[in-house]
């Protein structure tokens, strides 16, 4: 289970859309590990496989001592939204104020092809949320209000790892956030 490299905000694979999990494998099983492995050791509360350069419909998550993961996750999500502070791994160091819905039912598959359904709220709510926008190709940033996007990007700009020449964002296909972009 190597550690893997976080690929970091301007990356075009974060940009980019997942494909769809068809077969699985032992590969599967081992990127599952990856992600695991890596996420654990950042630390983070999620990490989506674009997230270390593979683009397909797969994150893991750990949240109040719960590890697991997804595949291929499709969301029903809360019309209650909450707010609170937001990191990614993809971000480094930094945090924002960010909108999502307060409860989440998540429906998808095992690393073995078993169906699976994650249900939570709060933090587990917004950690689903945040690894599915990943595999959607949308960064946090894309959901913040234009105030604190127009800060996060300040922040990011200055910030020692921002690579300028990759940047590309998108504006979030997620009905929760229309009005707020």
């Amino acid at each position: 289970m190597p550690v893997k490299p976080v690929r970091l905000f301007g990356d075009p694979v974060l940009t980019t859309k997942a494909e769809e999990v068809t077969v699985f494998d032992k590969e599967l099983r081992q990127l599952v590990a990856d992600l695991t492995a890596t996420m654990l050791d950042a630390p983070g509360a999620g990490l989506a496989a674009p997230q270390i350069g593979v683009s397909l419909r797969v994150f893991t998550y750990d949240v109040d001592g719960v590890v697991g993961h997804l595949i291929n996750p499709n969301l029903d999500l809360s019309e209650e939204l909450q707010d609170g502070l937001e990191g990614c791994l993809s971000v480094p160091d930094l945090a924002f104020e960010c909108k999502r819905s307060m409860y989440v039912v998540a429906k998808g598959m095992n690393m073995y092809g078993e169906p699976v359904v994650i249900e939570g709220s709060e933090l587990l709510a917004r950690a689903v949320q945040h690894e599915t926008d990943h595999l959607d190709g949308i960064v946090f940033i894309d959901r913040l209000d234009p105030e604190t996007r127009k800060e996060a990007m300040k922040a990011i700009r200055e910030s020692d790892w921002f690579n300028p020449t990759m940047t590309q964002i998108k504006d979030s296909p997620h009905p929760l956030m229309k009005g707020f972009m």
